[in-house]
């Protein structure tokens, strides 16, 4: 019996299911300034200027976490048992 199902490449992709890859099972560690956080995080108090801080985001960019240091954003992304990739 043959797979009468073709798949033309490349496969088209709309930016949500780019978005979605990795979803629950992949998270970002960013590095990023207090001066930066407003816009991922806009709920969050204000910031003395120039702190070195890191985001964990998730597959699709949402924020999860903003901390002060890398090894608590890798901690949490491990505690939900999420891998972590790093963005520069």
């Amino acid at each position: 019996m043959t797979d009468e199902t073709e798949t033309s490449w490349p496969v088209p992709f709309s930016p949500a299911d780019l978005a979605a890859l990795g979803e629950g099972e992949v998270a970002y560690v960013k590095p990023m300034s207090s001066d930066e956080v407003r816009r991922l995080f806009p709920q969050a108090p204000e910031l003395a200027p120039g702190l070195a801080l890191f985001a964990l985001l998730s597959a699709s960019g949402t924020p999860i976490l903003l901390t002060d240091s890398r090894d608590a954003a890798v901690a949490n992304a491990w505690a939900q048992d999420l891998e972590t990739v790093s963005l520069h």
